[in-house]
């Protein structure tokens, strides 16, 4: 006799997949990503519309959000660690949106008003909107980084459970997830502001997220409410005590140990203050907490064993190997056109999601860190075409034109500049004579350039998600978001230098040089990893587990909360 339960019908297995918490959290996370890549375009095309078609105040606001994380990353991600999750999810949910919002509505009074604004004053009132609009911008950017840091980088794992490859699963098809809104998303708004105008494109990101902002609260609350354990959160080490002595198992049916889950937090002066103390409760001490936690966080991230992982992700940013609006520019003093650009986004972003699919059957055959060393050794060798390109036929690469001649010229008034700068560029059109385009043999040095670009894409998504999960898997809980917050400052410190390399050498004759320095980054970050891999594994680091051996045995444990 079968005593098991009934079996569940094919449409119960439906339901219940479209009600679980994971569902949940990727619809949020789709609508989040959607409404981020929407403003995240039209916010640059903006601000290019607004100043004459300068890139001016795009530069600036760039600038701007760059250095914003960079300084207040770890602070961003110790608020992250202090405050319980569902406040600090709904906190910088409403921040973002409501700050996008705001923004929305300012730019299209700018851009109904404009040329009465021009006139008040002798402009200043237009010149505040610029400011405010960069100002609300870069604050809707910054809750953007807290959301990312608590719902990828916390709720994700506590919704996996103990389940390595359930994280994995779920970290790839998030990531899936950012790919497709990467190139849908603004090609929606683009063809509104297209065939509408710009004001109507702002009108409709702001009520797009307005409507998804209250998609998203709910989603998020029915999220908390299908996982009680996003309600413990460890590091409040009262609260802890407390649930022990009330609870011994609790702790245990949440994945910790009595000894896990009473981990201090990553430094006990700054965030377990006693409230007698008078030098804590002090003007002075007030004023320099955020100081105390920036030192601390980037303390913390320096004494994580993971911190070469974290760092050779970094390092990759410090390139001019992919699709922004550098590599672009280049393809257009190339002779490529927007159509054939477009075209080749797509395959990237094919590309990328078969590095996402790739990382999950690597993983699961060889194991969490073997599959970060194949990743980095497959891109790696993907981008030697890059270098390639750099020699081969049609390359403008030619050491002896100095980097600076753009510059000079400009700084003294000559008209001195080559044919193709980055003056054109911006001004180029998919409709230019084809006498103008470079001849056919010179396409087989940029061909080389994005075939390396487009093929390292799977290497470089597959060593993201490993990176990520390292993350998540080797970072206590009290110190997850702090840690976070600083590898997102990591990540915007290289990518600057990356433009301050192109600002350095912006011609096109130089962009050779460029492509070999950012390869040459690329390789430092895989050595770097190495580095770690092999302190983690040894000689096993070489040996590929078969498909019956457990990996977790080796290099992926099941989610620990503690190092």
């Amino acid at each position: 006799m079968d005593n098991s339960g009934p079996k569940k019908t094919c449409w119960e297995s439906i339901q219940d997949f479209f009600t679980s918490a994971k569902f949940l959290i990727y619809m949020g996370h789709a609508l989040s990503t959607w409404g981020d890549r929407m403003w995240n375009f039209a916010v640059a095309v903006f601000l290019v519309e607004l100043y004459g078609n300068s890139l001016l105040l795009t530069a600036v606001y760039g600038l701007v959000v760059a250095g914003s994380v960079l300084l207040l990353g770890a602070i961003i991600g110790d608020w992250v660690d202090r405050n319980p999750r569902l406040k600090v999810a709904q906190t910088s949910l409403l921040v973002q949106n409501s700050c996008v919002i705001a923004c929305g509505i300012l730019l299209m009074v700018v851009f109904q008003f404009k040329e009465q604004l021009v006139e008040l004053y002798n402009g200043w009132i237009l010149t505040t909107c610029y400011i405010l609009v960069i100002t609300i911008a870069n604050i809707a950017n910054l809750a953007s980084t807290a959301t990312s840091i608590t719902i990828q980088r916390d709720w994700v794992v506590v919704v996996a459970g103990q389940d390595s490859s359930r994280l994995a699963d779920m970290n790839a098809t998030v990531r899936i997830i950012d790919q497709l809104t990467n190139i849908l998303a603004p090609m929606l708004v683009g063809q509104i502001m297209a065939f509408g105008s710009h004001y109507i494109g702002c009108g409709f990101i702001s009520g797009w997220n307005l409507c998804s902002m209250c998609v998203e609260y709910a989603l998020l609350w029915k999220v908390y409410q299908k996982t009680p354990a996003l309600a413990v959160k460890a590091g409040q080490k009262e609260q802890q005590q407390e649930l022990k002595q009330l609870s011994p198992t609790r702790d245990l049916e949440n994945g910790q140990s009595p000894e896990e889950s009473s981990q201090p937090l990553m430094n006990e002066t700054s965030l377990v203050a006693n409230p007698d103390s008078p030098k804590q409760t002090g003007c002075c001490y007030q004023v320099s907490e955020p100081l105390r936690t920036f030192k601390s966080g980037w303390a913390a991230y320096y004494n994580q064993n993971i911190f070469f992982a974290g760092m050779s992700l970094a390092f990759l940013y410090m390139t001019v190997l992919g699709f922004d609006c550098i590599t672009t520019g280049y393809a257009y003093t190339q002779g490529l056109n927007g159509s054939v650009l477009s075209l080749l986004m797509g395959a990237s972003a094919v590309s990328g999601i078969c590095g996402t699919v790739a990382f999950t059957w690597v993983r699961k055959k060889c194991g969490l860190i073997r599959t970060g060393f194949i990743s980095g050794v497959a891109q790696l060798s993907c981008l030697m075409l890059c270098v390639v390109s750099v020699f081969a036929p049609g390359s403008p690469f030619d050491l002896s034109v100095s980097p600076f001649q753009d510059i000079y010229s400009h700084l003294i008034g000559e008209n001195t500049l080559p044919e193709h700068t980055a003056l054109t560029i911006f001004n180029a059109t998919t409709d230019a004579p084809a006498e103008e385009l470079p001849p056919l043999q010179s396409y087989m040095s940029v061909s080389l350039l994005f075939a390396g670009v487009i093929a390292a894409r799977v290497g470089l998504w597959s060593f993201d998600l490993t990176v990520t999960q390292l993350i998540q898997e080797n970072v206590i809980e009290s110190e997850r978001g702090v840690i976070n917050g600083v590898q997102n400052s990591m990540n915007y410190l290289l990518d600057l230098l990356h433009f301050i390399m192109v600002i350095l050498a912006p011609n096109q004759e130089a962009f050779g040089l460029l492509v070999i320095i950012s390869v040459s980054f690329v390789a430092m970050g895989h050595i770097m990893y190495f580095r770690f891999a092999f302190k983690s594994l040894g000689s096993r680091l070489f040996l590929c587990c078969s498909p019956e051996q457990k990996v977790e045995t080796d290099d992926s444990p099941s989610l620990p909360t503690t190092v």
